[in-house]
Formats: C-alpha cells, sequence, structure tokens
C-alpha cells in the first residue's frame, strides 16, 4: 500500500480525509484547530513563565495532568475500557521513551530560549520526519519534497546561528546555545517517535496511543528526581497545572478537528503558533524578535506547508488511480 499523507500533532496520527465536508463542518474543524494552537501556545507559555523549574519536572506536570482531560473524555464517550487495551504494550514503552527524550529536550530550549524561537525550530519535526521516512522506512521522496525539506532545515539553520556562537566566533558556548541545540535534537527525537506512533496507529486507537504516552511520560521523568527537582510556590504549581490540564484539552480539540476537514485545509493553521509565540513573547517576556529568527521561520512554515499540499496532491492522485482501477459493478 503506498504511503498516506501523514502529520503529527503531539502524538497524534492525522491522515487525509477521503469524505466530504460541508462549509459549515469546515470551519468548526479549522476553529477547532485554531482553539487547540492558542491552547498548546497557552501551555508553553505557563511552562515558560514557571521560571526556575527543572525540563523534568515540567515533563511531569505535563504529562500527568494532561491525562485528566483524556480520562475525563474517555468516561463521556464510555472507550475508558477500550482506551487502556492494547496489544503492544513494549511499543507503547518505546514511543514514549522517544517522545519524552524529545519532550525534556524542547522543554529546556523552551526555558533557555525565546518563545518564538522555540516554537519555530520545533517546525523542523516534519521535514525531519519525510527524511526519516525515506531513510528508515525506504518511502519514496520526489524532488518537490526534497527540495522544500532542504529549503526548511536551511531555514533551521538560520534560526539557530546567531546562537551556535561557538560555531561563528569560537566563543563559549552558552545557555541558549546548548537551549538552541537542544530544541534542535527535540525536534529530531519527535520525528523518530511519530515513525513508531505511524507502526501503532496500525492496531491502537488514537486514544489509546495519548493515554499511555502520558503514563509513560508521568512515570519516566520521576527518573530526572535526584537530578534536582525543586518545590514550585502557588503560582509555579498553579502554572504547571494549568499547563498540564491545557495539554490535555488542546490534545482532545486536536483529535477532534480532522474529523470535520481534510488535513490540508486543516494542518497549515498550526502555523498560527508563530503568530501568537511573538506576541506572547513580547507582550509577556519582552522578546525582541530578530531578523534571523523570522527569515529563517518563513522559510521552516512554507517549506512545511509546500509539503502538506504536496501530500494532499500525491494523496488525490491515489484515490484517483484507485478508483479507476477497481472494476465497475
Amino acid at each position: 500500500m503506498p504511503p498516506r499523507a501523514f502529520l503529527h500533532i503531539e502524538g497524534i496520527d492525522v491522515f487525509d480525509s477521503e469524505g466530504t465536508q460541508t462549509d459549515a463542518t469546515v470551519l468548526l474543524g479549522i476553529g477547532l484547530k485554531i482553539a487547540a494552537v492558542c491552547i498548546f501556545v497557552s501551555m508553553s507559555t505557563m511552562l515558560k513563565a514557571a521560571e526556575g523549574i527543572p525540563a523534568g519536572q515540567l515533563v511531569f506536570f505535563r504529562s500527568a495532568f494532561a491525562i485528566i482531560p483524556v480520562l475525563i473524555m474517555l468516561v463521556v464517550r464510555g472507550e475508558l475500557r477500550q482506551g487502556f487495551s492494547t496489544k503492544r504494550p513494549l511499543g507503547h514503552v518505546l514511543r514514549g521513551t522517544i517522545g519524552i527524550t524529545s519532550m525534556s529536550l524542547g522543554f529546556y530550549g523552551l526555558t533557555q530560549l525565546p518563545l518564538p524561537e522555540s516554537i519555530a525550530i520545533s517546525y523542523a519535526t516534519p521535514l525531519l520526519i519525510v527524511v526519516l521516512s525515506a531513510i528508515l522506512l525506504k518511502e519514496q521522496v520526489r524532488l518537490y519534497r526534497w527540495a522544500a525539506v532542504i529549503v526548511g532545515l536551511v531555514g533551521v539553520l538560520v534560526i539557530l546561528w546567531p546562537r551556535l556562537s561557538i560555531l561563528s566566533d569560537g566563543s563559549q558556548i552558552g545557555g541558549q546555545s546548548i537551549g538552541a541545540l537542544a530544541a534542535l535534537a527535540a525536534a529530531f527525537f519527535a520525528a523518530a517517535a511519530m515513525l513508531q506512533v505511524r507502526n501503532l496507529v496500525q492496531t491502537e486507537m488514537t486514544a489509546t496511543i495519548v493515554l499511555y504516552f502520558f503514563v509513560t511520560g508521568s512515570l519516566l521523568s520521576l527518573l530526572s528526581l535526584p537530578f534536582g527537582w525543586v518545590m514550585p510556590n502557588g503560582q509555579q504549581l498553579a502554572l504547571l497545572i494549568g499547563a498540564g490540564l491545557a495539554g490535555g484539552v488542546a490534545q482532545i480539540l486536536v483529535t477532534q478537528c480532522y474529523r470535520y476537514a481534510d488535513m490540508s485545509v486543516i494542518a497549515p493553521f498550526d502555523y498560527t503558533s508563530m503568530l501568537l509565540g511573538l506576541a506572547v513573547g513580547y507582550i509577556l517576556f519582552a522578546e525582541i524578535p530578530t531578523v534571523p529568527m523570522l527569515a529563517g521561520a518563513l522559510l521552516v512554515v512554507g517549506a512545511g506547508i509546500f509539503i502538506i499540499l504536496r501530500e494532499h496532491q500525491l494523496g488525490l492522485k491515489r484515490r484517483r488511480a484507485n478508483a479507476a482501477a477497481t472494476p465497475q459493478t
């Protein structure tokens, strides 16, 4: 079977819908997507605002409290038992281990970098998915998508370069340099985790994958306890719990939005997080975007949108070919 158009948002596999939608349902899907993006940016903002909390501790609160909204959703749907049912527990552990590595590195980068810069570097994930899929899964990637990937990765390099002072002028590497490298490594591990999700989705429910990811994340993050957790004050605790709950709610909205419209219609709205990140970073953290960050972000966003639209175009061609090859009765 040829590979289907694929996108990953926070642990969820999304494939192009083959159904038709009305204008009302498409608008509903877009609305849910924008709401999810806003909440995810709010989650990152709360984690960044909880200054002084180690990355491992951020992962724990992000994972543990995100379980609550997901469990509520499963109870409302009457799918709680099915949500915990799995045929591949070790597969979930592997996905969770890779994913939590990504989350930990990403949260460290978030604590060291301006919010919009951290968001922009994370956009490298779908580009790296294409690369890893071609190398590890031997999927066919044609010239147009390779060109988009190269342009996008050049954009990532443009964003990173000012932070990598050890490469540019030989000065000692600093916290922001390490944060930039951590954010890029987080994007790589996120792409690797998506290959495992792609494998799991063949036999597991989406809710099951998400639920076990959060459970695994909560448990694995406890391994960072000896490396210096801190006792949060009241404000920090509220921010951490709020971030976890927000992440769970946004997860549900993302799950729902792709039920109402095609991936190619909704997925580009994920990049509205950059505009929100710029606004929040400036207003709350006095972060002024640099020219390299903005230029690199434009390249990465443009490449990502091109890949999404290209995948949709190829999906339409495959469906037409399959329809033409199906005997008429």
